[in-house]
């Protein structure tokens, strides 16, 4: 299937499912709470935080440490939980203005337990990503490089399909890596702001496609004929398996 089908799909999914039920608040308040442990927790086992679901589960919601286990890993998972809610509250905001400041607050909400004086800042020096030849920008190029995604995908806001436009934005802030570390799981809560904010369900990329995940990227990245159409597949089957992991959860018929 290519991928114009598979957003044809999608469409029609969201659609059924929303013809099919429409959550009472506290269903909302529970699914929240849901994806607050479940996106914490896929999010940061992609960048080999070692918590397991259940051990997130018990940070998160009863506020105990996990013996035995790095605390800068319950660090990310307390951090990242806390972007989640931030994050939550912007994509119910109508309408919805993107900003560097927006962008840096994710980071910082999720970073400041770990090194707070670089949360929310965008790096000083320069990075390099383990295992491709890709080399991010000079430090002295991500504030325009910033500047000029946030009025990208102000621009792009309406003239591209969601799902689309939420694996750019994903793509473009791991591109720029404007931060030190913790790009990923901002670009990740970026991606889920542009999909809750135009209707679609929270989507998490799961711990076993790491690697699928990590070449989808690679290949966008590539100095030689570089393609995203690999990423935007992968984004777009996440988020077909989280409207089926939605009418599961519901027990809604999916459609034929």
């Amino acid at each position: 299937m290519d991928i114009q089908a598979m957003l044809r799909q999608i469409d029609r999914t969201q659609i059924w499912i929303n013809d099919r039920h429409i959550p009472a608040p506290e269903e909302i308040r529970q699914l929240d709470a849901y994806f607050r442990v479940e996106l914490a927790y896929t999010s940061n086992a992609l960048e080999r935080n070692t918590l397991t679901l259940s051990e997130t589960k018990v940070i998160l919601e009863d506020g105990l440490t996990v013996g035995g286990k790095p605390l800068r890993d319950s660090y990310e998972a307390v951090g990242h939980a806390k972007a989640y809610d931030f994050m939550l509250e912007a994509a119910r905001r109508t309408p919805f203005v993107f900003s560097e400041d927006f962008i840096k607050q994710l980071h910082r909400l999720f970073y400041q337990g770990i090194e707070p004086e670089k949360a929310g800042v965008y790096r000083d020096i320069q990075v390099f990503i383990t295992g491709t030849e890709y080399v991010p920008p000079k430090p002295e190029e991500v504030p325009a490089l910033m500047e000029n995604l946030a009025a990208t995908l102000t621009e792009r806001w309406d003239n591209l399909h969601p799902v689309r436009l939420a694996a750019f934005a994903h793509r473009k802030l791991a591109d720029i890596h404007p931060f030190a570390d913790g790009n990923g799981r901002t670009a990740r809560l970026l991606m889920n702001l542009i999909l809750v904010n135009r209707g679609y369900p929270i989507v998490s990329i799961p711990p076993v496609l790491r690697l699928e995940y990590i070449n989808a990227l690679r290949a966008a990245q590539r100095e030689k004929s570089p393609s995203d159409e690999g990423f935007i597949r992968l984004i777009a089957e996440c988020v077909i398996e989280a409207q089926r992991d939605y009418c599961r959860m519901f027990r809604i018929e999916p459609p034929k």
